[in-house]
């Protein structure tokens, strides 16, 4: 038996046992697995080092590099998100709905875990840490599929979390990592219908792209992320700088970091010119459209193909429009409905944006940064969906359940 059926099938087992654990034994044991993990922090940054030099060695990126990279600070801000998830109200067993029929019958329809849950992503550890934590906590096994030039880190990090689930109620096989590298294992798992309950992807678009369009198993979509932020006549400069430069530079590497800047004409008038600088002092390559050109010389003439690409790197795309029905129609065209920002004093613009633009989390005078888990209070995220169906935008403890109805009787038979 291949090791991706197996490791499948020992999560599968391990599923049945792990839902029948307290709320309160789940939450002791991801205290303990997150203690594990600043322990042996000095293990992972050592197994880290390796991927980082594999890495550097195939010419991986910088921003790329910045997402594999762990240090102390950042193990330390994982085991915390462990801490916070076992902080959270436990979504197992809530009821969602009570019908009292006429008949005499009792409707209850309540919250239970999805069974089994596949995860593909690719250069981010941390992912490791946060999809264990989230589906433990929801009663979910869980089957992990990382990309090969991150290995080395989640062996080491699967290992921690093992050992400290050994001293815990958790049953050790509802965690799985598969080490398999080669892209047969991805194809594979897609094919486990019946062993896996569903799969969530996170990475590029290739990388989804494959998932969605060859799995057998239901796929719950997590987006690629070409966001924007529009700049409206009425941005107050200060803001609009501020918002605009963390939305690209804090981590450019990540899902909702912005990809294109849309300036309303009015206000380049004014900006532009200060605030392509600043972006060149930060070492930011703009591509513009004619117009943009105009303020930023230095900048080279975006294409139809930048504006469709998520660069996860120091490269922005800066469009000046000259109304906010054509900011809206660009973000239409080019956005993949995951974060998108007006910054603007108009609330009638405010409120048209946020109502006629189609994506998951939709801002006003906040930077698209903010699309997060930890950051929306939910300890971490399972990923950020693009799709409408189950879950839409950061996935939480809730997003990871389903639901079963409950029906008490005295007798009733149907007529």
């Amino acid at each position: 038996m291949s090791e991706v059926r197996s490791k499948a099938q020992l999560a599968k087992q391990a599923a049945f046992s792990l839902g029948k654990l307290s709320t309160d034994e789940k939450n002791q044991a991801l205290i303990i697995m997150a203690d594990a993990l600043i322990q042996r922090a000095a293990d992972i940054i050592e197994a880290n080092a390796e991927d980082l030099r594999l890495g550097e060695e195939g010419g991986t990126s910088a921003s790329l590099l910045d997402r594999l990279a762990l240090n102390e600070a950042r193990i330390k801000a994982i085991a915390e998100g462990l801490r916070q998830i076992a902080e959270l109200p436990d979504p197992i067993g809530d009821i969602l709905e009570t019908i009292e029929r006429p008949n005499g019958l009792s409707i209850v329809k309540k919250r239970v875990p999805l069974g089994v849950i596949g995860i593909i992503y690719e250069a981010r550890p941390n992912v490791t840490v946060d999809a264990a934590g989230l589906c433990l906590k929801t009663g979910n096994a869980v089957v992990l599929r990382g990309g090969s030039s991150a290995l080395a880190s989640n062996r080491k990090i699967v290992e921690v979390l093992h050992e400290a689930m050994e001293r815990t109620a958790l049953p050790k096989d509802a965690l799985q990592l598969i080490e398999d590298p080669n892209r047969s294992s991805v194809d594979e798992m897609l094919k486990l219908r019946g062993m896996l309950d569903v799969i969530i992807p996170r990475g590029g678009s290739s990388l989804i792209q494959n998932v969605v369009m060859n799995s057998t198993v239901p796929v719950i979509e997590t987006g690629a992320g070409i966001c924007h932020t529009y700049l409206d006549a009425s941005a107050e400069p200060s803001m609009a700088a501020a918002i605009s430069i963390n939305a690209k530079v804090q981590r450019p590497s990540v899902c909702n970091a912005m990809e294109t800047l849309l300036v309303h004409a009015d206000y380049a008038k004014s900006n532009m010119t200060a605030l392509a600088e600043a972006f060149g002092e930060r070492k930011v390559e703009l591509r513009g459209c004619e117009r943009t050109l105009q303020y930023a010389p230095w900048a080279t003439e975006a294409t139809t193909e930048d504006y469709a690409t998520e660069y996860n790197d120091y490269i922005l795309n800066v469009k000046i429009v000259d109304h906010l029905d054509e900011a809206i129609a660009h973000i239409s065209k080019y956005g993949t409905k995951h974060s998108e920002c007006i910054v603007t004093e108009s609330a009638d613009h405010a409120n048209r944006f946020l109502q006629e633009v189609d994506a998951a989390a939709v801002y006003h005078n906040a930077s698209t940064r903010f699309t997060d888990g930890f950051e929306f209070g939910f300890g971490a995220e399972i990923g950020i969906s693009t799709q409408k169906l189950h879950a839409r935008g950061p996935m939480g403890l809730p997003a990871l359940t389903s639901s079963k109805y409950v029906i008490i009787g005295s007798g009733q038979i149907r007529e």
